[in-house]
Protein backbone atom coordinates (compact mmCIF):
# COMPACT_ATOMS: atom_id res chain seq x y z
CA UNK A 1 0.00 0.00 0.00
CA UNK A 2 0.83 3.73 -0.45
CA UNK A 3 1.13 5.91 2.12
CA UNK A 4 -1.89 9.11 1.50
CA UNK A 5 -0.32 12.49 0.53
CA UNK A 6 -1.34 15.80 1.98
CA UNK A 7 -1.37 17.29 -1.74
CA UNK A 8 -3.79 17.04 -4.05
CA UNK A 9 -2.70 13.98 -7.11
CA UNK A 10 -4.55 16.37 -9.53
CA UNK A 11 -4.00 19.51 -11.46
CA UNK A 12 -1.71 21.29 -14.14
CA UNK A 13 1.67 21.49 -12.34
CA UNK A 14 1.71 20.38 -8.85
CA UNK A 15 4.93 21.80 -7.66
CA UNK A 16 4.73 24.97 -9.36
CA UNK A 17 3.84 28.18 -7.01
CA UNK A 18 3.11 25.69 -4.25
CA UNK A 19 4.40 26.13 -0.77
CA UNK A 20 6.92 24.15 0.90
CA UNK A 21 5.35 20.47 2.11
CA UNK A 22 4.18 21.02 5.86
CA UNK A 23 3.11 25.06 5.04
CA UNK A 24 -0.52 25.65 5.22
CA UNK A 25 -0.95 28.85 3.81
CA UNK A 26 -4.08 30.91 4.68
CA UNK A 27 -7.03 31.62 1.80
CA UNK A 28 -5.41 35.43 2.07
CA UNK A 29 -2.63 34.64 1.09
CA UNK A 30 -3.36 32.55 -1.46
CA UNK A 31 -5.70 35.38 -2.82
CA UNK A 32 -2.99 37.88 -2.97
CA UNK A 33 -0.51 35.66 -4.50
CA UNK A 34 -2.67 34.75 -7.59
CA UNK A 35 -4.26 38.44 -7.88
CA UNK A 36 0.01 39.89 -7.97
CA UNK A 37 0.39 36.98 -10.27
CA UNK A 38 -3.07 37.86 -12.55
CA UNK A 39 -2.65 41.42 -12.25
CA UNK A 40 -4.79 43.84 -14.95
CA UNK A 41 -7.29 40.85 -14.86
CA UNK A 42 -8.27 40.63 -11.39
CA UNK A 43 -8.53 44.39 -11.35
CA UNK A 44 -10.62 44.40 -14.17
CA UNK A 45 -13.19 42.50 -12.97
CA UNK A 46 -12.75 44.07 -9.32
CA UNK A 47 -13.68 47.00 -11.27
CA UNK A 48 -17.00 45.42 -12.99
CA UNK A 49 -17.96 44.18 -9.51
CA UNK A 50 -18.28 47.30 -7.65
CA UNK A 51 -19.66 49.19 -10.45
CA UNK A 52 -22.76 46.25 -10.49
CA UNK A 53 -22.65 46.45 -7.00
CA UNK A 54 -22.96 50.28 -7.08
CA UNK A 55 -25.59 49.98 -9.84
CA UNK A 56 -27.71 47.29 -7.83
CA UNK A 57 -27.80 49.90 -4.90
CA UNK A 58 -28.95 52.62 -6.86
CA UNK A 59 -31.88 50.27 -8.54
CA UNK A 60 -33.17 49.45 -4.96
CA UNK A 61 -32.72 52.44 -3.97
CA UNK A 62 -34.81 54.30 -6.91
CA UNK A 63 -37.42 51.69 -6.77
CA UNK A 64 -37.68 52.17 -2.75
CA UNK A 65 -37.91 55.56 -2.83
CA UNK A 66 -40.94 57.10 -0.75
CA UNK A 67 -43.98 58.82 -2.89
CA UNK A 68 -44.55 61.74 -1.61
CA UNK A 69 -48.16 63.51 -2.47
CA UNK A 70 -48.31 65.88 -4.93
CA UNK A 71 -45.07 64.90 -6.50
Amino acid sequence: MTEPTDRPATGPDPGAGQPAQGENPSFTKLAMRNMVRKGKLSLFHFGLTAAGFFGFIVLVAWLGRPQLPGG
